[in-house]
């Protein structure tokens, strides 16, 4: 289909906010949302968005209209008729949750629809059978990567012919800056020091992270790690076993939850970002610490494989003498008969970088958007 003026993507998302906040709050802590638009607005892309709200309003930012809609409804016919008269070439559906209104937005036009995958667990018994009457009528799918749509494939929830395109959730607008200041603005240190984000639970797996660091200890004396997290249901065994070892005491400090700008700092302080995630939908810590230029020492899952690339090491899934053995072979450089320590350069924090700018950050996630848009657009009958 030819399309004389910019091709118009209307952003729709059904995601009511429980803390019903305005919408000029919404916009500021959901940052993704305002990034992507932007960034898609600089590439060309003609974006409206309309968010599910408590209150009916349009606010202007950065070029890009947010159209605010009260419509609780579970078939939400007031949103509906809304990008209806947007006339979209291609409407972009975040989350695939609310599966009538997802259903009914893609019956009520010809439009094509694309959803994006927010860490959505492949639905058993039932509900699958709602998912694939809800997804039948829609055009495409995104997941950050091709392979984490298989499972939803092979359940029958997903068209076989349905095109699956890889973009990423989101991105970050953290910097590189300089390592020393960012130490003595947050107290770390350590060589090498580590910085851990993210929840205390089984998936994170905190522990094959402190058994790591135990044995990098016998090669690295002077290593340090500094766990930042939100919830935490192992905290008590956590505590525990890091009391239980004279290893861990010494090297590993429990910063718990942080505030969100203080992180950036966090980030360029650190030498290296450790993970032992067993899945995970995407990464946003791990997208900040690249944005940063720290090196990636994280498990080989999905995700991590596609924002990882080369600039960092990708270890198995519950292997602690792996990421101990990666954190060493990564910090220590050979030097005639013995090892001397690596510090993190300037030439591998402006690497890891290099790739963030070009495959990670919004205007690459923009750049991946279009290209999906124009491909179900150009599909159209």
């Amino acid at each position: 289909m030819l399309i004389e003026r910019p091709l118009r993507a209307v952003h729709v998302s059904f995601h009511a906010d429980r803390e019903r906040r305005t919408p000029e709050q919404l916009l500021d802590a959901w940052p993704t949302l305002t990034e992507v638009s932007s960034a898609l607005r600089r590439g060309g892309v003609d974006v409206v968005v309309v968010q599910r709200a408590h209150t009916t309003r349009t606010v202007e930012r950065d070029g890009v209209s947010y159209r605010f809609v009260d419509d609780a409804a579970r078939i939400p016919r007031r949103i509906i008729a809304l990008v209806a008269s947007l006339e979209p070439d291609v409407i972009h559906v975040r989350g695939i949750h609310h599966l009538s209104a997802v259903a009914a937005l893609a019956r009520s036009g010809d439009a094509p629809v694309l959803i994006q995958d927010h860490a959505t667990r492949v639905p058993t018994g039932w509900r699958s059978t709602a998912w694939r009457w809800a997804l039948r009528s829609v055009a495409g799918a995104a997941f950050t990567t091709v392979e984490q749509a298989r499972p939803f494939a092979d359940a029958g929830l997903l068209r076989a012919d349905m095109p699956i395109f890889p973009v990423l959730e989101g991105s970050s607008t953290f910097t590189p800056g300089a390592r020393d200041e960012a130490r003595r603005a947050t107290g770390m240190f350590g060589d090498p020091c580590l910085l851990w984000t993210g929840r205390l639970d089984d998936n994170k797996d905190p522990l094959t992270l402190l058994a790591a660091v135990e044995r990098v200890a016998r090669k690295l004396p002077d290593v340090r790690l500094w766990m930042c997290y939100g919830k935490a249901p192992l905290l008590d065994v956590v505590t525990r076993r890091i009391a239980e070892s004279p290893v861990l005491r010494e090297r590993v400090v429990l910063l718990g939850t942080r505030p969100h700008a203080e992180m950036e700092l966090r980030h360029r302080a650190a030498d290296f970002y450790v993970q032992a995630s067993h899945h995970e939908a995407s990464g946003f810590s791990l997208l900040e610490a690249m944005a940063c230029g720290t090196t990636p020492i994280v498990t080989d899952i999905p995700a991590a494989r596609r924002i990882v690339g080369d600039t960092g090491a990708l270890i198995p899934i519950e292997n602690p003498s792996a990421l101990a053995a990666a954190i060493g072979s990564y910090w220590l450089t050979p030097d005639g008969g013995g090892a001397r320590r690596a510090p993190r350069s300037v030439a591998t924090a402006a690497r890891v970088r290099g790739r963030f700018d070009t495959e990670l950050s919004y205007d690459a996630i923009a750049r991946e958007l279009r290209l999906a848009y124009e491909a179900l657009a150009a599909a159209r009958v």
